[in-house]
């Protein structure tokens, strides 16, 4: 069990990463076409569309990514206190 919860920390750590590349990304005009776009997009959209549908938008800043970060840090901080 201790390898399972190990490797739920890395993984949540390594989405944490990813969406926080994804939300700078997002800053700058890169074609949505690009190769590391489409990555990005296709690992972070089953997490942040369900966000999407809950969160509302600030104007025009999409706080889903920003969100979604805290409940991934929120659930390392459950498993640490295992």
């Amino acid at each position: 069990m201790d390898y399972f919860l190990t490797f739920v920390l890395y993984l949540c750590r390594v989405l944490i990463f990813i969406i926080f590349i994804r939300a700078i990304l997002s800053w700058f005009a890169i074609s949505p076409y690009s190769p590391i776009v489409v990555f990005l997009d296709r690992i972070t959209e089953p997490i942040l569309a369900p966000l999407r549908r809950i969160v509302p938008r600030l104007g025009m800043v999409d706080i889903a990514p920003m969100v979604a970060i805290i409940i991934l840090i929120a659930i390392m901080y459950l498993i640490a206190r295992i």
